[in-house]
């Protein structure tokens, strides 16, 4: 299985939701899409996935090499942040990329090995309707 080593600066998105019982996944996406394009404004360096995921990339330093696959092992740098700049994770994951979240199965083959993307990824492609550690 062939191994790529990707840095990643990954803004991920994930926005506040409502509790499980008043929750609209439909009206979540759209608070969320809303937000992402505001926060992008004018740049357009961004692009959305071709699979319709709603997330957003930018292409910061394409690499070199191949783009992984699903099936890839993946080695990623990574930052995640809210939109308001909050970092709520950061670190190095090595794994198969069908083993993370879907907005970077989502966005991450469109970067080549060694390179830097930017992922903006909404809700329902992070962690849903659910809070994980730090990420409301």
């Amino acid at each position: 299985m062939k191994k790529f080593l990707l840095f990643v600066f990954a803004p991920l998105v994930i926005l506040t939701s409502c509790s499980k019982d008043k929750f609209d996944a439909s009206k979540q996406a759209a608070t969320d899409d809303a937000a992402i394009k505001a926060y992008i404004g004018t740049d357009t360096a961004f692009h959305t996935t071709a699979d319709g995921s709603g997330v957003y990339y930018k292409i910061v330093t394409q690499g070199t090499g191949a783009n992984p696959t699903i099936k890839s092992t993946v080695k990623v740098t990574y930052t995640g942040k809210l939109l308001d700049g909050t970092t709520f994770d950061s670190g190095t994951i090595n794994q198969s990329l069908q083993g993370l979240i879907k907005g970077w199965q989502s966005g991450l083959p469109y970067v080549k090995t060694g390179g830097r993307i930017i992922l903006l990824i909404p809700s329902r492609e992070g962690y849903g309707n659910s809070a994980a550690g730090s990420i409301p």
